[in-house]
């Protein structure tokens, strides 16, 4: 619906609301020339020939209110002043967003980096660590050299001939012991006729004779004080020899921790040399030389794992990845969540495509082992808060509120100001995973949500955490004014599409047609649209026909042929609904005249093309108790507007014609041959001119279709799509025959926004056809009828030979039928019968 400001309106002497809405004079002339019906652009008064001679134009064009509040959600430091951005789509208020953020982005410090890191202490509680812009990277790869470097050299310590030497001499000093204290044994059992064996199984005692082994049933043949006596040795040396063996683990322990000494003791020195680089470059963050510290311990410690990892002289240490992918080694690599200050400065500006929950607050990936899934710091994911982190993050909002838990964790990491990677939780979940408590990191953040206007006060009356954490609200207008500056800024964006993606040069006679089309698709001679990516759709277009036409410039025709291809390709149903009006399958009358019958008109509209079409609209009137009919109402086919719009009718006829008696009137309005839904008001005009044909029973020319609400006073109002519904009918007309009798009724409000077709302007100023613009009841019906509509005299009646006395006549007429039928003669039987 356009709504237009109206003067504040006149009551004349008779208290009766006046007709007419321009000063106090006469209502001016209802035709309207040809230069009414288009607001062309001259070519020369762009400035340019071609586009050749223009910079392009990128940015915001004519939104300085929406420019304000980004710029003040922008500057403001407080993180609950997030920005809503909201206007139509393919408005290209991303890019104009982007623009000028990337220059406020260029201006702002650049934000730190931050890792990951492996806890020595607890390895499911990985540490953040903040750095220096552009030193994240170079920490990791210094450690993952620094590991790779410990993979060759370690090896080669751990078997060069001194430390073999060494670890060769702490064996045989411990096995030199063990064995002197087993030798004695041995000579002390073989003085006693025992001797010692060493079996598969361990260590047995058995008697001797003259040195050799006593057998068994030898053994048992002994007298019984010999064989106790032998027992009796035996026992106290498998003592002696128990006491021995129980002390070899201690010694074998003993044994170990010497060679892990010496062990630490031949890596401690390449540990510190492999880190010495590391230590070098970061002596001047002491978190990192803390984490730096730690893993060097560790290093020394467990110097051991590098023993079976391989390495040599052709082992690749260069590679970060290397070190990564043995596991062994992942604890002392570095997991880079964000990187800033690597080929450019300023704050980062980030936008999330997927925003998923995962893609927001970032995530903990796993790998199955052994039936479970495990994972460790490195597995941890980055998300786009981490990406954004010190910058801007612009996200969809209708793609964010249409992702489970995206928005919530996004609502809050805002009111925390950290970003905690913490997974949803999985209800019923079977399989065991480990999981992780990631230290959180500090977030600051501006997020831009980009959405249409009802997704924003949507969000607005529904959700309060919505208006406590964006509070700047940035609305773009889809339309800007049309004036000379805002004609050349068209050109420079036409410029900027031209030269993204790499087109030929447009003319100034093509740009003047991109700017008329923009006129057209605002639905407003006085406004431009800022549906870049249509306009952008229509300049690659005609950079497509020019180029069939061998031409090296895109010029007027090249954008009207466009335009027009994209009305080819989209109107199969407008062109099936023409020719059922041909074809007399849809009855639409152009010629001739009728009573109670007119075309009015309505707007279809299927994706983005749209079009309009006449309907039939038939009236029928006779006594009854004042009710007029909406039979498309009484069908549940009419929506509520269409019905608002039938009452208002009722009221202007009760106000206008009868203020002293009943209106006894029994009325029937229908759209002929309608079998979907009907919603708005825009055919109230028609439908009254109808009525008031079938009161006065005077035809109305079936060549002239009408538009327009109104109201209880008479007064026509603006209605939208009035390109469309004119264009419609025009081709109804122009396929059988323009005779120059033929047109349309259109509301005066509508006027500013007629852009019609170059063939109905042409027309219209050849006398084939004709628009007319009214902004009363009373001037339409000369145009309809051919009778004039009348006034009110001195003496309260309507001027003879008026319109508007025939419909008078013919309500008072019901009136005094209904007062007749209603009150039976005296002499009247079955009055008799009544009164008894």
């Amino acid at each position: 619906m356009f709504f237009r400001k109206s003067k504040k309106p006149k009551i004349d002497s008779a208290g009766e609301h006046a007709a007419t809405t321009v000063g106090d004079g006469p209502a001016p002339p209802t035709q309207l020339g040809a230069v009414e019906l288009r607001r062309t652009v001259a070519a020369g008064a762009l400035g340019f020939a071609t586009t050749a001679d223009l910079e392009p134009g990128f940015g915001l064009i004519g939104q300085d209110r929406a420019l304000k509040a980004i710029e003040f959600g922008v500057n403001i430091k407080a993180r609950d002043f997030n920005v809503f951005v909201m206007g139509p789509p393919a408005s290209g208020k991303t890019t104009a967003v982007k623009a000028y953020l990337a220059k406020k982005a260029a201006e702002a410090a650049t934000p730190s980096d931050w890792v990951y890191v492996n806890n020595f202490d607890d390895a499911n509680r990985p540490r953040a660590l903040a750095l220096p812009a552009g030193r994240a990277k170079s920490l990791a790869r210094s450690m993952a050299i620094a590991v790779d470097e410990l993979r060759t050299t370690l090896p080669a310590i751990f078997e060069g001939e001194d430390h073999q030497a060494r670890r060769r001499a702490v064996d045989e000093e411990f096995r030199s012991g063990h064995e002197s204290r087993l030798e004695a044994l041995n000579h002390k059992a073989a003085a006693q006729n025992i001797a010692i064996l060493r079996t598969p199984m361990g260590f047995t005692m058995a008697p001797m004779h003259e040195g050799k082994i006593v057998k068994p049933d030898v053994f048992n043949q002994l007298p019984e004080a010999m064989r106790s006596e032998v027992e009796s040795r035996v026992g106290a040396l498998q003592k002696e020899l128990a006491e021995l063996l129980s002390e070899m683990p201690k010694a074998d322990k003993a044994r170990r921790k010497r060679i892990s000494e010496i062990n630490e003791e031949a890596s401690l020195a390449a540990v510190a040399a492999a880190l010495e680089d590391v230590k070098a470059e970061f002596a001047d963050l002491a978190h990192v030389m803390g984490f730096v510290a730690a893993a060097e311990v560790d290093l020394v410690r467990n110097a051991g794992l590098f023993l079976t990892a391989g390495g040599g002289e052709n082992a690749i240490i260069n590679e970060p990845i290397e070190a990564s992918r043995d596991p062994r080694f992942r604890r002392y690599l570095v997991n880079v969540m964000a990187a800033n200050g690597e080929g450019r400065t300023g704050a980062p500006i980030y936008e999330e495509e997927n925003p998923t929950f995962s893609n927001i607050a970032g995530r903990v990936e796993h790998l199955a082992q052994m039936g479970a899934l495990v994972t460790d710091f490195l597995l941890i994911k980055p998300g786009a808060l981490h990406r954004a982190n010190g910058g801007y993050l612009l996200v969809e909002a209708r793609k964010l509120l249409q992702s489970p838990f995206a928005w919530e964790v996004l609502k809050r990491a805002i009111k925390a100001g950290k970003i905690r990677i913490e997974p949803p939780a999985d209800v019923g979940a079977l399989i065991s995973t480990q999981t992780l408590e990631c230290e959180p990191i500090p977030l600051d953040i501006k997020v831009i949500l980009l959405g249409d206007p009802e997704l924003y006060y949507l969000l607005n009356r529904l959700d309060p955490d919505f208006s406590r954490l964006f509070k700047v609200q940035a609305d773009f207008d889809d339309t800007i004014d049309r004036n000379a500056d805002n004609d050349r800024a068209y050109a420079r964006l036409v410029t900027a599409i031209l030269t993204e993606h790499k087109l030929k040069p447009m003319d100034a006679s093509g740009v003047a047609r991109i700017i008329e089309e923009g006129a057209r698709m605002a639905d407003d001679r006085e406004k431009l649209s800022i549906e870049i990516g249509r306009i952008s759709d229509i300049v690659r277009e005609a950079d497509y026909w020019a180029g069939a036409a061998q031409r090296q410039t895109i010029t007027r025709a090249d954008v009207a042929r466009a335009v027009e291809e994209h009305v080819q390709r989209s109107d199969r149903l407008r062109d099936r609904t023409q020719e059922f009006i041909e074809r007399g399958v849809v009855l639409v009358d152009t010629t001739a005249s009728k009573i109670g019958q007119i075309n009015g008109l309505s707007v279809s509209e299927l994706g983005d093309f749209a079009f309009g079409r006449p309907s039939r609209i038939t009236a029928r009137v006779r006594m009854g108790q004042g009710r007029v009919t909406d039979i498309e109402r009484e069908a549940k086919l009419g929506g509520p507007l269409h019905s608002k719009g039938v009452m208002i009718l009722w009221g202007y006829l009760a106000g206008r014609f009868a203020g002293d008696v009943p209106l006894a009137l029994a009325a029937s309005l229908v759209f002929e041959q309608s079998y979907g839904g009907i919603d708005g008001d825009s055919a109230s005009v028609a439908e009254l001119y109808a009525l008031l044909s079938a009161l006065a029973e005077v035809p109305i020319h079936q060549g002239i279709a009408v538009t327009g609400s109104v109201n209880q006073w008479g007064e026509v109002q603006a209605i939208g799509g009035v390109n469309e519904k004119i264009e419609g009918f025009f081709d109804v007309c122009k396929a059988r025959g323009l005779d120059g009798k033929q047109g349309v009724v259109i509301p005066r409000a509508n006027v500013q926004h007629l852009m019609l077709r170059e063939d109905v302007v042409n027309a219209v100023a050849e006398g084939r056809f004709s628009v007319h613009a009214i902004a009363s009841i009373d001037e339409g019906v000369a145009i309809l009828t051919g009778m004039k509509a009348g006034e009110r005299g001195v003496g309260g009646a309507f001027s003879e030979g008026s319109l508007n006395r025939l419909v008078e006549e013919r309500l008072r007429k019901f009136a005094a039928q209904a007062r007749a039928f209603a009150t039976p003669a005296a002499d009247d039987p079955e009055n008799a019968k009544a009164k008894l």
